[in-house]
């Protein structure tokens, strides 16, 4: 599956953040060297405490090394309530990244950036990487943010390789920052009840660990290019409040607010099936479970 190379190494920024720690575990498994920083707690000696906006980036970067830029302010709130900070980590601290991976002569930059650079899409419509986005019509700051990262990376001619990955909504088992799957299992664990606006809303979901598998995938590519990586099906939202209902063994009332309305996002990922021999594997039953596992564990 993987593209590094004997003597390659990877450098993850944000490599406490939910999807930095899974690809640290498969490059680990792998036996990739990996390094990386975080503004987060160090869980290891591996990780430097560094903001990517410090101009000392570069030194902690090994010289070669193909970077994975996952650090960002990424909750879509976050940016909308201090968009002067969402803008300066994601946008300022993108361009340092690329200046430093410059400096250490980095063959190739990951960014990972997210399915919400599409914007307000038509509820059955696809979308695929070649479509021409229209920036006027975003609606979100945190999508703003990253489709001009994508943008200055490609036109900056900062390395050789720049690969995008535009990553659908990521599930997995953590205890705060839910997605809409985390949550439902949640809640539904706890109260036997959920609301939501329409059971069909729906989503190509992911699991982290496929996501992870996918950044890997794409280490050691050629040229400049965009996938999106997300999951291979849509599932709706009573999909997973039926499924997460079959796992802890009891009831889950699902309270529609608006159940003629579904929203429906639906990211392909055939370009990344087709190129970078990588298939996301984890069914929503088995993810729900990894999920269940961590909450019950945190009990």
């Amino acid at each position: 599956m993987s593209g590094v190379g004997r003597d390659m190494s990877v450098f993850v920024t944000g490599a406490e953040s939910f999807v930095g720690r899974a690809l640290v575990d498969v490059c680990d498994l792998a036996g990739i060297p990996v390094e990386g920083v975080d503004l987060a707690d160090c869980t290891s000696s591996r990780w430097g405490h560094l903001d990517i906006r410090d101009p000392a980036l570069a030194d902690a970067i090994p010289e070669g090394a193909v970077v994975v830029h996952l650090a960002a302010i990424s909750r879509d709130t976050d940016c909308r309530t201090d968009p002067r900070e969402a803008f300066d980590v994601n946008v300022n601290g993108t361009i340092n990244v690329a200046e430093a991976s410059r400096k250490r002569s980095c063959p190739q930059i990951v960014f990972a950036s997210s399915e919400w650079v599409y914007g307000e899409v038509d509820d059955y419509g696809t979308q695929t990487e070649d479509q021409v986005i229209d920036g006027t019509r975003l609606k979100s700051e945190y999508a703003i943010s990253k489709l001009v990262g994508e943008r200055l990376l490609v036109l900056g001619g900062y390395v050789d390789v720049i690969t995008i990955l535009r990553f659908g909504i990521i599930y997995g088992p953590r205890s705060d920052n839910f997605s809409a799957v985390e949550a439902l299992l949640d809640r539904g664990r706890t109260d036997g009840r959920v609301e939501v606006g329409s059971g069909r809303t729906a989503r190509r979901f992911i699991h982290v660990t496929d996501i992870a598998n996918g950044i890997l995938s794409c280490i050691g590519r050629s040229g400049n290019e965009v996938f999106n990586l997300s999951g291979s099906e849509l599932v709706s939202l009573a999909d997973v409040v039926e499924t997460a209902a079959r796992l802890i063994g009891k009831d889950i009332d699902l309270v529609e607010r608006d159940r003629s309305h579904p929203s429906i996002r639906n990211p392909d990922n055939s370009l990344a099936l087709e190129l970078l021999d990588w298939t996301p594997r984890i069914e929503l039953e088995a993810g729900l479970r990894t999920v269940l596992d961590h909450l019950e564990g945190d009990r």
